[in-house]
C-alpha cells in the first residue's frame, strides 16, 4: 500500500512539474540525414499554429487549456510529419524525415493536368479556398533593417569657416558609423480586408534592439557642428542648401536647441514640445507599423493587385510542373515559374492536389525591381525574394500564416553640393558665408520583414467600423536580446544573430 503510495505521489508530481515548468516547448528541428535546420515548419497545437524560423527553432506557449496529452503536429513540404502528445516532446532536438515521393491516389486518379491547368483551378477557387473578406488577424512581425556606408568621397572646394575644414569633415566621416543593424517587433491585431488603405491596428507589444551608442556618435558629430555654428554663424541667419538645381532652405534657430535652465516660461514650452512629440512619434510609429502590415498583407498572391500575379497572369510566365511532394498528407504540385517577358518574379508554387489550394509560394526578382540614374543621384533595388505560406484554419478555409521578404537598396550621390549662410537684415550682399564640396558617397541597405499570423477571425462591416484605433504605445528599448520580453507571447523565435546582439554601450559597462 506505501509502494502504491510512493507510485502514485511521483505521478502526480510529475504531471504538476510538467503543468509548472513546461508552460512553452522550445525546440529545433533537424533533417535526420544531415542535421541541418529545416526551415519555415509549421508547427500546430489545437488549431493554434507558428512557423520555425530559418535556423528551425520555435517556441511554442501552452494556454491554460492545454492538456499534456494534447497533441503536437508537426509538417513541412517533403518531410514526414509527427504528431504526438506534448509530454512525449522530452528533447530540445525534433528530427524530420524525408519523405518518400509516391504517386498520391488522387494524382493517379485525376486527369494528368498540365500546369497551365492546375494555375487556372487554383484561380477559379480562390473564393471557395480563402477568406477574402474583413477579418481581425493577430499577428507578429519582426523588421530588420541592416544599412552600411559603401563609399564616402569628398572633395572640399570653398570654406569660408575655418572650422569646416579638411580635418574636421574627415573627421566626421571617420566618427559616422559604417555600418548599423536596426530590429522592431510588433504584436497586434490587424483588422481589414485586401486594401492596405483601409488597415485598423491595435497595437498591444513592440520593441526596438539596436546599438544606442553609435546614435551617440551622431549626437556628438551634432553637437560639434552646432558649437561652431553658434560662434560662426549669426542668430538670424538661415542657410540655402543647393546641389545644382535643388535647394532648400533651413533656419539656423533649428541648428541651435540649448534651453537656459532659470528660464522658466522656455522650460515650460521645451516640456509641453517634448510632450507633443512624444505623441506625434507614438502615431507616426503605430501609423508606420499598420502601413507595413497593410502593404505585406495586400500583396499576397490570393490578390489580384499583387506585385505576385502568377495566378491571374499565368500566360505571362513559363510554367513547368516540376514534381509531387508532400506536406504532412497532402499531396502537392510543384510548379516552377519564370518570366516571359517584363515580369519580375521567378519561384515556385505548391499546390493541394485535392483543393487545388495554393499552399506556399518561394519568389525572388530576376530584375531590379527599380532603377534609375538622374542629375548624379541612383537608386538600385536589387533584390526582393522570400516566402509565402497558407495553412487550413477552424473554417476549413486556407489563411496566411507566414510572410518572409527581404530587399535590398544602393542609393548613390555624385554631386555639388554648397551650404550658404544668408543674412536679410545685414546691409549689403545678405551672402555671410559658404561651404562647397563635391560629394561621391554610396549607400547600402538590406532590410527583411517576417510577419506570423497566429489568429484569424472573419468579422463583419458592423465590428471593424465599431473599432477604433488608439494606439497608445511607444517600442521599449532594448540594448541587447531579452528572452524575457516576449514571455507569455506567441511570436517567430529570435535566430542565433538577434541572440547574440550586444550594444557597445553594454559592453563597455
Amino acid at each position: 500500500m506505501l509502494r502504491k503510495s510512493i507510485f502514485l505521489l511521483f505521478n502526480v508530481s510529475l504531471l504538476f512539474a510538467w503543468k509548472v515548468q513546461a508552460q512553452q516547448l522550445s525546440s529545433v528541428i533537424l533533417d535526420s540525414i544531415t542535421k541541418e535546420p529545416v526551415p519555415y515548419v509549421t508547427v500546430q497545437l489545437n488549431n493554434r499554429g507558428l512557423i520555425t524560423n530559418e535556423e528551425g527553432r520555435f517556441t511554442f506557449r501552452f494556454d491554460k487549456g492545454v492538456k499534456e496529452t494534447d497533441s503536437l503536429l508537426i509538417s513541412c513540404i517533403g518531410y514526414e510529419s509527427i504528431g504526438k502528445p506534448i509530454n512525449q516532446f522530452t528533447e530540445n532536438v525534433i528530427y524530420l524525415k524525408s519523405k518518400a515521393i509516391e504517386l498520391n491516389p488522387v494524382i493517379v486518379t485525376n486527369k494528368q493536368y498540365a500546369p497551365e491547368e492546375i494555375i487556372e483551378l487554383v484561380e477559379k477557387n480562390l473564393a471557395k479556398n480563402y477568406h477574402q473578406g474583413l477579418s481581425k488577424k493577430r499577428l507578429f512581425l519582426r523588421q530588420t533593417f541592416q544599412n552600411n556606408i559603401i563609399k564616402t568621397n569628398y572633395r572640399l572646394k570653398k570654406s569660408t569657416i575655418d572650422a569646416f575644414n579638411k580635418s574636421f569633415l574627415d573627421s566626421v566621416i571617420q566618427t559616422i558609423p559604417k555600418s548599423s543593424t536596426f530590429y522592431t517587433e510588433i504584436l497586434g491585431d490587424l483588422y481589414g480586408g485586401s486594401d492596405a488603405e483601409q488597415q485598423k491596428l491595435d497595437l498591444i507589444k513592440a520593441s526596438e534592439l539596436y546599438d544606442k551608442s553609435k546614435e551617440l556618435d551622431y549626437e556628438n558629430l551634432e553637437e560639434r557642428f552646432n558649437e561652431i555654428v553658434r560662434q560662426n554663424v549669426k542668430t538670424d541667419s538661415y542657410f540655402k542648401i543647393k546641389s545644382g538645381l535643388f535647394g532648400t532652405k533651413l533656419d539656423s534657430l533649428e541648428l541651435d536647441t540649448e534651453i537656459d535652465s532659470t528660464d522658466t516660461q522656455a522650460l515650460e514650452k521645451a516640456l509641453e514640445k517634448e510632450k507633443k512629440d512624444k505623441e506625434e512619434r507614438k502615431k507616426f510609429f503605430s501609423r508606420y507599423q499598420r502601413r507595413t502590415l497593410g502593404n505585406l498583407y495586400e500583396n499576397i498572391p490570393i490578390f489580384k493587385d499583387s506585385d505576385y500575379n502568377i495566378l491571374f497572369k499565368p500566360g505571362r510566365y513559363n510554367l513547368v510542373l516540376e514534381n509531387f511532394t508532400y506536406i504532412g498528407d497532402d499531396a502537392v504540385y510543384v510548379i516552377s515559374f519564370t518570366p516571359k517577358g517584363s515580369q519580375d518574379y521567378e519561384g515556385k508554387l505548391y499546390i493541394n492536389s485535392d483543393d487545388f489550394a495554393l499552399l506556399r509560394m518561394d519568389f525572388e526578382n530576376v530584375k531590379p525591381l527599380r532603377k534609375f540614374k538622374l542629375l548624379g543621384v541612383s537608386l538600385n533595388e536589387y533584390l526582393a525574394k522570400g516566402e509565402i505560406i497558407f495553412s487550413k484554419g477552424e473554417d476549413d478555409r486556407y489563411h496566411l500564416r507566414y510572410y518572409n521578404i527581404e530587399k535590398g537598396n544602393r542609393v548613390g550621390f555624385k554631386r555639388p553640393v554648397k551650404i550658404i549662410e544668408k543674412n536679410k537684415n545685414v546691409k549689403g550682399r545678405r551672402k555671410q558665408n559658404e561651404v562647397a564640396l563635391k560629394v561621391d558617397a554610396a549607400f547600402g541597405s538590406r532590410n527583411r520583414y517576417e510577419m506570423v499570423v497566429f489568429d484569424f477571425d472573419q468579422i463583419g462591416s458592423g465590428i471593424y467600423d465599431a473599432f477604433e484605433e488608439n494606439n497608445n504605445i511607444l517600442p521599449t528599448y532594448l540594448p541587447n536580446y531579452d528572452p524575457e520580453f516576449w514571455q507569455g507571447y506567441d511570436i517567430i523565435a529570435p535566430n542565433q544573430a538577434i541572440q547574440e546582439f550586444k550594444s557597445q554601450v553594454e559592453l563597455a559597462e
